[in-house]
């Protein structure tokens, strides 16, 4: 009776192990999102943010980033192959418009077509006020593509979607 015992506290602990390993490992699907909050950091922008800040947040930008990305947002008149080095140089002027920056990404669908790529329709909003003191608001459907390269999801593609105005 006393090894049975011992023989189901055993393997409750094992299975409660297993399950706890498996609950916290992130999966494909959350390292994805992982690097949508990572963008969403490293482009928002605080007022007084000292040039360390600003150059580090820069630097990480491009580490999401395919040695190539391809960009279409047709309201600002970008469409092309980029690198990821244009890809920081275009945060770095954009980022330079604003005292300060909010970017959030809300309601991620991720999706995997095929092994190691993954596609995400996502809202991206983006709120902050500009070095004239404007205060700006935008709200723009993103579908992005992601390829996952050595063990790390890297953005391939960004698209703005365009959404029909009521």
């Amino acid at each position: 009776m006393v090894k049975m015992k011992w023989l189901v506290g055993g393997l409750l602990v094992m299975v409660l192990g297993v399950g706890a390993i498996l609950y916290f490992l992130p999966t494909e699907e959350k390292k994805v999102r992982r690097q949508f909050a990572h963008l969403a950091k490293w482009l928002s922008k605080e007022s007084g943010e000292s040039a360390i800040t600003m150059a580090h947040h820069l630097q990480k930008i491009g580490t999401l980033f395919g040695e190539t990305c391809e960009l279409e947002i047709p309201s600002y008149s970008v469409a092309g192959q980029y690198s990821r080095e244009e890809i920081s140089g275009y945060a770095a002027r954009g980022r330079a418009q604003f005292s300060k920056l909010s970017v959030e990404f809300l309601d991620l669908k991720v999706v995997f077509p095929e092994q190691g790529f993954a596609r995400v329709n996502v809202t991206a909003k983006v709120a902050g006020k500009t070095m004239l003191g404007e205060t700006a608001n935008e709200v723009h459907e993103l579908e992005c593509h992601l390829k996952r390269i050595d063990k790390k999801w890297l953005f391939h593609g960004v698209k703005v979607v365009e959404v029909l105005k009521r």
